[in-house]
């Protein structure tokens, strides 16, 4: 699928291209794809070919084209703290785009059948973080990936505000598809070779619409284990504040200041990260330790 737009030289210009053919239509979605440069998630013998409209496969590496991307954020209507569930998360690209709008307080996960794109998703995720000039604009819900087949998630799963699938729904999985949605929520997926909008408006409404016509792989069914038991994907509780180590919140807060200090305050700091930026972990009660407390001191910027 692609070839819908010119190839672009660099990221902006393909951005510039899917803007112009209408792909990229509100200003969010275009913030997103100029802030994550496409090429970072290539082989590096392969950069060449990442601007232009043309899904990408290498082993079980895969990324789709750029046009289908923009449809699938035009059509999740993404918005700050919202929950977002990427089944076949892949490369990570689409959650790290995801991430960079639903802020410090949305829930980013993915689920991903192979463990050695697990391996790469989260190599190009720590370099977008370490050396984007972009990310320091954004306060970022950093994606988290886990292992597993989809079609496998624990029946304690939580329910997401926006659910995409990157891989070929078989009509019998439509309904579990539904199942995984919030109600007002929304459920991107290719289905019978459309790509496929469906919005839970009711307890057991449903709205359809069908995007356009594409051609994905189609989803792999769960390998029982020789006892015959399946493997069941387990996913942390989606809620907008999620638990870090030690019964902490984990955020990222950007710092404002260019030069100068800023202080901390009395939350509990956890690590450094990417220039202004710092993981903070806060209480689940939001009350620090008074240990805690004199452990704080000024960053220097």
């Amino acid at each position: 699928m692609g070839g819908a737009v010119s190839a672009g030289e660099d990221n902006d210009e393909l951005i510039d291209n899917l803007k112009e053919a209408q792909y990229i239509r509100t200003e969010l979605v275009e913030q997103a794809f100029r802030a994550v440069d496409r090429a970072d998630y290539y082989l590096e013998e392969f950069r060449e070919n990442a601007y232009k409209d043309l899904a990408w496969k290498h082993g079980n590496i895969h990324l789709s084209a750029p046009c289908i991307y923009s449809e699938v954020m035009e059509a999740l209507e993404l918005q700050p703290g919202l929950s977002f569930l990427n089944l076949g998360s892949g490369t990570g690209y689409l959650s790290s785009m995801v991430g960079l709008i639903l802020g410090p307080f949305g829930v980013n996960h993915g689920v991903e059948l192979h463990s050695d794109v697990i391996e790469y998703a989260k190599q190009k995720l720590d370099f977008f973080i370490r050396t984007s000039s972009s990310f320091d604009k954004f306060d970022f819900c950093e994606p988290s990936f886990v292992p597993g087949n989809c079609l496998e998630l624990s029946p304690g799963c939580s329910q997401y505000d926006r659910v995409y699938c990157g891989a070929g729904v078989q009509k019998q999985h439509e309904d579990y598809m539904k199942s995984l949605l919030k109600v007002g929520g929304i459920l991107v997926m290719p289905l019978e070779e459309k790509l496929t909008k469906i919005t839970r408006t009711g307890p057991s409404a449903w709205e359809t619409k069908k995007i356009l016509a594409v051609s994905f792989a189609p989803l792999i069914q769960p390998c029982h284990s020789e006892s015959g038991k399946s493997r069941l994907v387990q996913l942390r509780c989606c809620e907008h504040a999620e638990l870090g180590k030690h019964g902490y919140h984990a955020r990222f807060v950007s710092l404002s200041c260019c030069r100068g200090c800023f202080t901390a305050g009395s939350l509990p700091l956890d690590v450094l990260s990417s220039r202004n930026h710092v993981r903070v972990l806060i209480h689940a009660d939001s009350q620090p330790r008074p240990s805690e407390r004199e452990a704080w001191s000024t960053l220097t910027c």
